[in-house]
């Protein structure tokens, strides 16, 4: 604290004792004002983590919880909460004269920001030297205890199988194996509250999708993802995942930081229904909004169309079609090949034009 003195008037008493928590200015101050067993606090209003508005968040005890992560400050000290007390938001003098509650703005304590221990998802993208790398991304939903075959998965096998027989490394993540919950709408509540690494990945260290975001910014060089058609689109498991992914392009459109850089994707699509060019329209946009470049002819797909429910033919179809198991084996081919051409060229750029984005600042 300063001797320095600046009050302003933010209301009477009972209007300002009426919310135990609200956002307000005082001047060009933004302040978290609460009120709780009769008496008043005044914080900054910015959070220490990513600058969420306190006084949007709620009390618990004497703690205010931001709204966006969960960060905890004392109401009137502005420390964190027990366990990170170096953290510390700027506080403010506070006192009723005449009815009326006065901040004293030109006296704030200081701001402090602890030291935290970056997660290893934030690191740099930077390639690896070595071999050409190979993810393949399983979304197909099943009871483990009694697995059943999948098509997309089988061809998503040949798809690997290949591409390591081509000298490249690969991995397969079957997101039916994570344990990740679903996006909470970060974004919704600001741009900026949605962060690179997810929110939820950096709060929760349960959370198993991280394997999915090292793999597509880090460790790979192509990806093929593989998909059943459920009900005309593609799996739940897959929107789960693509939902969790906006965090990536998001980056673009907060920080103008692109993670994903000379990088291929391509796509398995497998159903007994048709709509393959739906599922396969949205997968495509979806990638390239990430920073993805597709080869030519980047899926394979096999539908018998809506008239064949007789799933037992259409498994006995995919798994006995040399030609679906070639076209898996040739998809990754056309990957690999692109994927190597790019590394080689390395023209893709950090940043992209205003233009080429998807917002901009209001």
């Amino acid at each position: 604290m300063t001797d320095k003195e600046e009050w302003i008037d933010i209301g009477s008493t009972e209007e300002v004792a009426s919310i135990p928590l609200k956002s307000c200015k005082a001047g060009t101050t933004a302040l978290a004002i609460s009120f709780k067993d009769g008496q008043f606090g005044a914080v900054s209003n910015i959070c220490n983590h990513v600058g969420g508005p306190l006084g949007d968040g709620r009390l618990d005890g004497d703690y205010i919880i931001c709204p966006w992560h969960g960060w905890k400050f004392h109401r009137r000290t502005g420390v964190g909460e027990p366990g990170f007390e170096q953290d510390r938001v700027p506080a403010f003098p506070v006192k009723v004269e005449s009815g009326r509650v006065l901040i004293n703005v030109a006296a704030p304590s200081r701001r402090v920001k602890a030291p935290h221990r970056p997660h290893p998802l934030s690191r740099k993208p930077e390639r690896a030297p070595g071999s050409l790398r190979l993810v393949g991304i399983s979304t197909t939903v099943m009871d483990t205890a009694n697995p059943r075959f999948s098509g997309s998965d089988y061809l998503l096998d040949h798809s690997l199988k290949a591409a390591s027989e081509l000298g490249a490394d690969t991995r397969l993540i079957r997101l039916n194996d994570l344990k990740f919950r679903a996006c909470e709408g970060y974004y919704s509540k600001a741009a900026q509250a949605c962060t690179w690494p997810c929110s939820i990945t950096q709060m929760d260290a349960s959370d198993e999708l991280d394997r999915v975001y090292d793999a597509f910014v880090h460790w790979a060089d192509a990806v093929i993802v593989a998909s059943p058609i459920r009900w005309g689109t593609a799996s739940s498991l897959y929107f789960k995942m693509v939902e969790r992914m906006n965090c990536v392009q998001n980056q673009i459109t907060i920080a103008n930081r692109i993670l994903i850089r000379n990088k291929v994707a391509g796509f398995i699509i497998v159903g007994g229904q048709d709509n393959i060019q739906m599922v396969a329209g949205q997968m495509l946009g979806f990638f390239a909004e990430l920073g993805f470049i597709f080869p030519q002819f980047p899926f394979i797909a096999h539908s018998r169309g809506w008239s064949h429910e007789d799933m037992e033919n259409n498994v006995a179809m995919v798994r006995n079609s040399k030609e679906l198991a070639e076209g898996a084996g040739m998809l990754a081919k056309r990957l690999l090949d692109l994927a190597t051409r790019l590394i080689a060229q390395d023209e893709a750029p950090a940043s992209i034009e205003r233009g080429g984005r998807k917002a901009h600042r209001v």
